[in-house]
């Protein structure tokens, strides 16, 4: 995930790439509790599910604070969790099959912990106090 640099300096820019990011932790959550439950394991499915469903939710009220506004678009492999935005879905399968409860409670901290410090970075480098108030409370 690219942190957020000195050129990110509008509120339009911000919650762009805030979309794109509680889009892609909504999609990867969902796969994994749906993963997590095919391999027996209903507690981290459900758990993963639940995530799934909050961060669509803040995906939702992000596009809501968007209405009206021109977003740019933002590359959808730079915020991807397990494999860049490759054509082919088997390195990402593979991922799926391999990983254990454990290891996919660890990707989603990474990732949570990713979007952290994109906020902070965001917040830190913001030329406008709007976009650093945003950011802020992202």
């Amino acid at each position: 995930m690219n942190l957020a640099k000195p050129g990110l300096n509008s509120i339009e820019e911000l919650l762009a790439h805030a979309i794109a990011m509680e889009r892609e932790a909504a999609e990867r959550y969902s796969e994994l509790g749906e993963r997590s439950r095919d391999l027996g394991n209903d507690l981290v499915g459900e758990l993963f599910l639940q995530l799934a469903a909050i961060e669509k939710r803040h995906e939702r009220e992000l596009e809501i604070r968007a209405a009206g506004l021109k977003l740019p678009s933002i590359a959808t492999q730079d915020y991807a969790w397990i494999d860049q935005g490759a054509p082919e879905s088997a390195a990402h399968d593979l991922v799926l099959n391999l990983l254990t409860s454990h290891a996919a409670l660890a990707v989603a901290l990474h990732a949570e912990q990713r979007a952290k410090l994109f906020f902070d970075s965001a917040r830190d480098f913001a030329r406008d106090p709007a976009v650093a108030a945003m950011a802020a409370e992202m």
